[in-house]
């Protein structure tokens, strides 16, 4: 069955000239783009696509705290206000310079793609991931500079994330289904 999902090539991606080369391994994996775009992402775009969620602010906050925690480091704000402070983070990140948007078809898409561009630490990403091969950066550099961590690529990580951010940076019409040459080849 094919499933959808969204990727963006963040603005460090775009500021580094490297737009052509991340397409290209998408597509080497078989899937298929069907929608495609550069966008200057505004306060509501990038505020909808980092949503206000209680539940995601929270989650971001406790990892934040941990992460502190573990370098013997103390912080005295509570989760929700660490998840606000990360999500303002990205939200000004993603405004900073254009990001292309892509919207990606195929079978298993999500899990594929997040194999690909590999963890969310560049610094811990496994060479041959987009991440691993092309960042170096750190949540602790990161945090030193008190800036989101830039690393190139952002992936929905569910279906229904798939839906949502799809529907956030595309209209229907801007999506393009087709069938690829070689899918006889790729879904038998």
């Amino acid at each position: 069955m094919k499933e959808r999902t969204l990727i963006l090539l963040k603005p460090d991606a775009v500021q580094r000239a490297i737009i052509g080369e991340l397409l290209q391994r998408f597509e080497k994996t078989g899937l298929k783009i069907i929608g495609l775009k550069m966008v200057q992402a505004t306060d509501a775009i990038a505020g909808e696509h980092y949503a206000n969620d209680e539940a995601w602010l929270l989650s971001v906050g406790e990892k934040t705290k941990k992460s502190y925690e573990s370098k013997g480091l103390k912080l005295d704000k509570t989760p929700h206000e660490l998840g606000q402070n990360v999500r303002q983070m990205l939200i000004a990140f993603l405004k900073s310079s254009p990001t292309v948007a892509v919207c990606l078809e195929g079978h298993g898409a999500i899990e594929k793609i997040r194999s690909v561009i590999g963890s969310t630490a560049p610094i811990a990403a496994t060479p041959g991931t987009i991440r691993g091969d092309y960042s170096l950066d750190s949540y602790q550099l990161a945090d030193t500079k008190r800036r989101a961590i830039t690393n190139l690529v952002h992936a929905s990580d569910s279906k229904d994330n798939a839906e949502r951010e799809i529907k956030i940076w595309f209209k229907s019409d801007e999506l393009c289904p087709y069938e690829r040459v070689d899918e006889f080849l790729l879904y038998g």
